[in-house]
């Protein structure tokens, strides 16, 4: 197989987006992912000034993100002016009231286009640039997930129903092919090794209901999460957020319980299992399914959170899908609170390569305390800490 060569890709694609493009003016919005940035960079050097580059901030960014972002890309060495337009209430606003996952990408999309709409005939563009890769298409055509960036590909006229057409210059690209162009064309490693964040953005990581409190707790959760795991150089690692609510099926309860207490060889009076009200994604034989979200809290006799090897943790996390097949994911308890709060924070990090499938990374326990005990500390509405045990499949990377 041919070794991919960035520089020889570049040049290759320079020529094909001026081709495609023309004189045209086009518009590229920039979500601070690898993708998006790569696109606005390669595409400002196919064009110039005709590329009006902007970031929306919906609500769903990280904790200073649209002002960061906007800030490397436009001054050197990339030199890509870009603005910041602020969407937030809408973007809540459209949102309010959905709980279910794939409801949430479809209204996420469909507000996404019909503002990227107002902005490319406010700017005068009738091209939009898209930083969509190969996994995005694989997907959401497999029926996985709905990717909020795949249009065409879905039979969706993009001319007809938002006034622009599509050049997507990096569709034919792996991840890992995306970060040697971003590479080549200088990008600082603050983007170009940034793990991969979603176009909808926090809003994939709620599960349920999206509310403004929810979003805060998260933000503040993904910072501690990013910062303590980037030593790990996991391919992926955030943080994800549920309502402390679950459902009474006690059966399925008890026979969880048995289950993991025969496992780890400890009392069934010392595990407690939580199955969550809301539901979250995940993916077999290809594709999407939803399922349940399992919370397994296992103590050790002086009331201590029992720690074994992570990987023990995902055997169990097999054993317990595989005699439940309505379960979609495994959490693991790392700090409980006696005391209920309104949200649960689940860490998830994983390796993967393709992003096809992805296996749970092995982290410290060490971390793992630090990273719950700082949440707890600044989260005053949580009061539970679990790592997500399951790999892709049978759970997609993403929660939603």
């Amino acid at each position: 197989m041919e070794m991919f060569d960035p520089k020889k890709f570049v040049e290759t694609e320079i020529e094909e987006t001026k081709r495609k493009i023309g004189s045209e003016k086009a518009l590229v919005v920039v979500s601070g992912g690898v993708d998006s940035s790569t696109c606005a960079v390669l595409t400002h050097k196919a064009i110039g000034e005709n590329l009006v580059c902007v970031i929306l901030d919906d609500a769903f960014m990280r904790e200073g993100e649209p002002e960061r972002v906007a800030e490397i890309l436009s001054k050197p060495p990339l030199n890509v002016p870009t603005k910041i337009i602020d969407v937030r209430e809408r973007f809540l606003q459209a949102m309010k009231g959905l709980k279910d996952a794939e409801e949430k990408r479809k209204m996420f999309r469909e507000t996404f286009y019909q503002v990227l709409s107002e902005t490319a005939k406010k700017e005068d563009c009738k091209v939009l640039v898209q930083g969509t890769i190969r996994a995005d298409i694989i997907e959401t055509v497999g029926g996985v997930k709905t990717q909020h960036n795949v249009l065409e590909q879905m039979g969706i006229n993009p001319m007809e129903r938002y006034g622009f057409k599509v050049v997507e210059p990096l569709v034919t690209l792996l991840k890992e092919q995306v970060r040697m162009v971003a590479r080549y064309l200088g990008l600082p490693s603050e983007l170009s090794e940034r793990q991969p964040f979603p176009g909808p953005g926090l809003s994939v990581r709620v599960v349920g209901e999206i509310h403004l409190d929810k979003l805060e707790t998260l933000r503040k959760a993904t910072a501690i999460v990013e910062r303590e795991l980037t030593q790990y150089k996991p391919s992926q690692y955030f943080a994800v957020i549920v309502d402390n609510e679950e459902t009474s099926e006690t059966s399925k309860n008890a026979r969880i319980q048995e289950t993991a207490a025969r496992f780890l060889n400890v009392p069934s009076r010392n595990v407690h299992v939580k199955i969550f009200r809301d539901k979250a994604t995940g993916v077999e034989g290809g594709k999407r399914r939803y399922g349940e979200v399992v919370g397994v809290k296992v103590e050790t006799m002086n009331g201590k959170v029992h720690q074994t090897a992570i990987q023990h943790i995902v055997s169990l996390q097999a054993k317990i899908i595989t005699e439940n097949p309505t379960v979609a994911r495994v959490f693991y308890a790392v700090k409980d609170l006696a005391e209920k709060k309104p949200y649960a924070i689940g860490v998830r990090s994983v390796q993967t390569k393709d992003f096809l499938k992805a296996r749970v990374s092995d982290i410290s326990w060490a971390t793992l305390n630090k990273i719950a005990e700082e949440i707890i500390n600044k989260c005053a509405d949580v009061s539970t800490i679990y790592y997500d045990v399951t790999p892709k499949p049978p759970a997609t990377i993403e929660m939603e």
